[in-house]
């Protein structure tokens, strides 16, 4: 990618926001969950990420978490496929000893010029990256997270008010907000907070990998600020929903990183 996306984290500095906590980090191998993954690992946790396929991706990313000090546990894997995502929450938890934070990121989108080219099996693919598998990640989750964990899902600004390229991609991060919202509710008496992470255009590998050549051209440039995010400016907000130091009142809520974009909740 040129530029190469800055999602490393170099010059932030952590107050021990997460000290001692444990995380699960899906699609933690690069872009947002790379950042947020060394962020949390700047503020004293110690993760676990999950990728697709790009074993050296997550590699770097787990040795910039040992960087820090902080142990980073990796496992490879369609989270498409419910056997696997239930057995990988899991294995994070008994090999991290327990979980304090869920951060569900991981996602797919394949733009369309036209709804009926959306077939079948891209529609059922679609909804079972970036829906069905929260809901199994939660239900397996639940029996390992305390009364004071927290659960943080990346939805869009794409869910918000729609794309007309990227229309079950807009649908399903829909879903996934208001999962996020019942979810809230749900966990309140639990005292697990519950929110969303909802950016805007950000310069992650999904860019490229997903769009042609003239959209990956004048990328984010729609956006107020004229340009995309980079994933390090995105991470900070993943800390401020993980740590209850910064946000224990907070449940329920949305944050939108979109450069200037304006939406209420």
């Amino acid at each position: 990618m040129d530029p190469r996306p800055r999602d490393e984290m170099r010059g932030y500095e952590g107050r021990g926001l997460l000290a001692g906590r444990r995380a699960l980090i899906t699609g933690g191998d690069s872009g947002i969950g790379r950042a947020v993954a060394v962020a949390f690992a700047k503020e004293g946790a110690d993760v676990a990420i999950t990728y697709l396929e790009e074993d050296a991706d997550a590699r770097h990313t787990a040795g910039l978490v040992e960087k820090e000090g902080r142990r980073c546990l990796t496992f490879g894997g369609d989270l498409a496929d419910e056997r696997h995502t239930r057995e990988v929450v899991g294995r994070a938890a008994e090999g991290l000893g327990g979980l304090d934070v869920l951060v569900l990121h991981h996602g797919t989108q394949e733009p369309v010029d036209d709804v009926r080219e959306i077939g079948t099996e891209q529609l059922d693919r679609t909804f079972r990256v970036n829906v069905h598998s929260l809901f199994w990640t939660v239900q397996e989750a639940l029996g390992h997270l305390p009364d004071d964990g927290a659960i943080v899902i990346t939805g869009s600004i794409n869910g918000l008010r729609g794309n007309k390229t990227l229309i079950d991609y807009s649908a399903s991060k829909a879903a996934a907000m208001t999962f996020a919202q019942c979810l809230a509710q749900s966990l309140m008496e639990r005292g697990i907070r519950v929110n969303t992470v909802s950016p805007g255009p950000v310069w992650t590998p999904l860019i490229p990998a997903t769009f042609d050549e003239d959209r990956v051209e004048g990328f984010g440039e729609q956006a107020p600020m004229g340009r995309p995010a980079d994933p390090d400016e995105i991470a900070p907000s993943y800390v401020f929903f993980a740590s209850g130091r910064l946000s224990s009142y907070y449940t329920g809520q949305n944050l939108v990183p979109a450069g200037g974009e304006i939406h209420p909740g």
